[in-house]
Formats: structure tokens, sequence, C-alpha cells
């Protein structure tokens, strides 16, 4: 009889894990945390970084700029005020989502790595909840942080800072009130559109016209008919959402001839419309996230 040919067997098979498993709290901690990093490219190559961490510094210009007038003429000059500082950066905010947004919720549909997470301890809600939570960290890093930074600057810079502070104390909630709402308002438009594609140009196409049309559309409605009447277009406007809730928050009065000038609406109104607006986008990304394929 032949002999038949000697092997060996080799148990290949996984080790169960017998670990701490920290539950659901922990991962979507780290679900928050990692849309953090990804929102500036942590992690990845440096092409990945440059864009989110170029935007975020443009947002520091305004304040940098009247840090420095103020240094030399102390605070006789005030040239960015803290109820106009979003005017010169609401472009920016835009960009930034339509840039990061896609990266939180595009790149997750694109790799199909959502039935990885869905798999386990993380719900859709909780998924969602978490990427919308880190869209509006970094939001308020291009809001609160320069608002801050400014605020702190024309204390530092003026001659009698416990004056200044006590002068000036009434202006800090204001500033972490409308950072914390255009915040909540940008990264709700972003993660809304982000979430319907995972095709990354669409998205930052559609984000960007979210913003900018709009702003064009509301803003010939209202001088072509002097705001007889179509005020109310303004808040189909994120941009002019963004200045109407400023000023009001702010208690401060509309430029003359300026659209929300013309519009003439009540200050609550914005506030209104913001609610609206983000209440809107964060139903139709739940709704999106709820139903994606994982």
């Amino acid at each position: 009889m032949a002999e038949r040919p000697a092997g060996s067997i080799y148990d290949l098979g996984y080790r169960r894990y017998e670990g701490v498993r920290l539950g659901r709290r922990h991962a979507i901690l780290a679900l928050y945390i990692h849309g953090l990093r990804s929102a500036f490219g942590i992690g990845r190559r440096t092409q990945s970084k440059l864009f989110p961490i170029g935007l975020a510094l443009l947002a520091f210009i305004p304040a940098t700029i009247q840090l420095g007038i103020a240094a030399i003429a102390a605070d006789r000059i005030e040239i960015v005020k803290a109820e106009d500082y979003y005017g010169y950066v609401e472009m920016i905010l835009a960009l930034f989502a339509a840039a990061v947004a896609p990266e939180l919720v595009g790149r997750d549909q694109r790799t199909r790595t959502l039935s990885l997470y869905f798999s386990r301890a993380v719900a859709r809600r909780d998924y969602a909840a978490a990427r919308l939570g880190a869209l509006i960290t970094v939001m308020l890093a291009l809001t609160l942080l320069p608002q801050t930074v400014l605020f702190a600057g024309r204390g530092l810079a003026s001659n009698d800072l416990p004056s200044f502070f006590r002068d000036e104390a009434d202006q800090i909630a204001p500033i972490v009130v409308t950072a914390v709402l255009i915040s909540v308002l940008v990264a709700a438009v972003g993660v809304a559109v982000a979430a319907q594609t995972p095709r990354r140009v669409y998205a930052t196409v559609t984000i960007l016209a979210m913003f900018v049309v709009p702003l064009a559309i509301a803003s010939a409605i209202v001088n072509i008919t002097d705001g007889e009447g179509t005020g109310f277009a303004l808040l189909l406007s994120p941009f002019h959402l963004m200045d109407g809730l400023t000023k009001w928050v702010f208690s401060v009065t509309p430029e003359p001839m300026s659209d929300l000038a013309i519009a003439g609406l009540g200050g609550w109104l914005y506030g209104v419309g913001v609610a609206a607006w983000v209440a809107a986008c964060v139903w139709f990304f739940v709704r999106r996230i709820d139903r994606v394929a994982a």
C-alpha cells in the first residue's frame, strides 16, 4: 500500500476578542474625533491639509489686521467690528463647509465603510450626530476663535484692561451666540447636501451653490421691488440670514441701502429663518443616513 503524503493542519481561525468593550458612547466619541481629524486632513497626505488649514488661517486675517492697528493706535481706530466680522469671512465659511463636509460624510459612502460602522454599537442616528457635531466644532474654529482673538487683542491693546472688560463685557454673549448659531447653520447645510451623493465634486459645487445662488436671487428681488412685500426673500438666503441674525443679536441697525435695510424685516425673523434652515437641513441629513445603503 502506497504511503500517503504527510501534512500539517494549522488553525488559522481568529481569536475571539476578550478585552474590554467600551460600548456605544465610546464609539460615537471615536467617530466624532475621527471627524475632527479628517476635517483638517490629519493622518492623510500633505495636500489634504493645505486647503482646510489655509481657509482656517484666512478666517483670522481680519482679526489680525485689527490687532495690528490696535497695537499702533490703541483702541482709537476700529476697522473690524465684532458685528461685521462674519461679513468678511462668510465666503470662507461656505468654502470650508464645501471642502470638508463631503470628506466627512461622502467618503464613507464612497469607500463603503458605513456597513462596518452600523454592524456594531453605532446606530445610524449616532453616526449622523457624530459627523454633524464634528463639523460644527471645526466651524467654531473659524467663527468663535477669531472673534475671541479680536476681543482679547483689543483688550490687551487698551490703556486700561479692567475698564475695557467692564465696558465691553456685554459683547461676549452676542459673540458666542452668533458664532454658535452661524456654525450650526453652515455645518447643517454642508452635511445635508454632502450626504446626498458620494461624489465629492458634485457635493462641493452644490454646497457652494446653496450659499451663492440664493444670495444673488434674494438680493435682486429685494432691490428690484424696493423691498415692497418681497423682503421675506432674504430668509431663503443663508448669507442674508447670517448677516441679519448678527445685526439682531448685536442690536445693530443695518447699513442704509443694504439689502437688510431695504427689506425692513424684524430681526427676530432672521432667528426664525436660521432655526428653520437648520431644522430642515438636519432632517434631510438624518433621512439620508437612515436610508442610504450600508
